[in-house]
């Protein structure tokens, strides 16, 4: 695990292009941006569900935890990672 964490570190890093100096966001940044993406996506579809097939019958399965607590913060971070994406300087 530490040895594939290792080489996306090192992907990352060797990632530039001869006109990084002149853009305000580089590839990085890029990339930063695609994993808030990811993130923001995956909170949204840990979000879905939780309906009920008749419409007589009350579902609680609407307010679990996964839908309540942890999609939520998925999304707002995602989003917070993307400001940082946005400003990060490289």
């Amino acid at each position: 695990m530490k040895k594939m964490f290792e080489n996306v570190r090192r992907r990352f890093n060797a990632a530039t292009d001869k006109h990084d100096a002149e853009m305000p966001l580089t590839i990085k940044n890029y990339i930063l941006l695609i994993v808030g993406f990811v993130v923001i996506v995956i909170g949204m579809a840990l979000m879905t569900g939780g309906g009920s097939d008749n419409p007589e019958e009350f579902n609680y399965a609407m307010f679990s935890w996964r839908r309540i607590t942890l999609a939520p913060l998925l999304i707002v971070g995602g989003f917070v990672f993307e400001i940082y994406a946005l400003l990060k300087k490289f």
